[in-house]
């Protein structure tokens, strides 16, 4: 009972949108009425209010995390299942993508997989972000350098963690990161897709 409450209460997490909290707070359209109509820190930065997009990347990074820490910190002592860990990092990265508080109208999830890979280990994280910066300097297109990544991050989870739970759910986690690129993919294909800095 204890590991699918640290469960629920992960996607629940998950559920609040950086994007749209923020958008309120700074007196922003809603991110879903203009631009891409993605609640991301991207669309957010659409306004040109870098400082609401910079709170909106903060925060969807930092909800992946936390919902790894707490489970991490105190499901060992709710006598939580050996499962729980990687549960918990599937459910709050679900939560963004289809949160219940937002009508399920989530946003990709690339800064909360960036947060929960944070959480689970540190290497990981490096290696995938290391990834990110590379293809990003060289191709100056981020949704590339976002999908490589996500490519990536289930090889660097094997490599450092091993035949584990927490490394089998970047499997669904790059699965989902680029079913939800397929805007993207379709612009990258017929070479309408911006690139950093326009």
């Amino acid at each position: 009972m204890a590991s699918w409450l640290f469960v629920l209460a992960a996607y629940l997490i998950g559920s609040v949108s950086f994007a749209v909290v923020v958008s309120k707070l700074f007196a922003l359209p809603d991110p879903h009425s203009y631009g891409s109509g993605n609640p991301g820190a991207t669309n957010v930065l659409r306004t040109g209010n870098k400082a609401a997009a910079a709170l909106t990347l903060f925060g969807d990074g930092a909800k992946g995390w936390l919902a790894v820490f707490l489970a991490a910190q105190f499901g060992p002592a709710a006598g939580v299942a050996p499962w729980t860990l990687a549960a918990v990092a599937l459910a709050v990265f679900i939560g963004h993508l289809f949160p219940v508080f937002h009508r399920f109208q989530g946003g990709k999830g690339v800064a909360t997989a960036a947060g929960i890979m944070l959480g689970l280990d540190l290497w990981l994280a490096a290696a995938t972000f290391g990834a990110w910066l590379l293809v990003a300097a060289a191709f100056r297109i981020s949704s590339v350098a976002a999908l490589s990544a996500a490519i990536l991050a289930p090889v660097f989870a094997f490599y450092f963690m091993g035949n584990d739970p927490r490394a089998w759910i970047f499997l669904p986690i790059a699965a989902l990161l680029v079913w939800r690129h397929k805007g993207n993919i379709e612009k990258l294909l017929q070479g309408r897709e911006t690139s950093i800095g326009r």
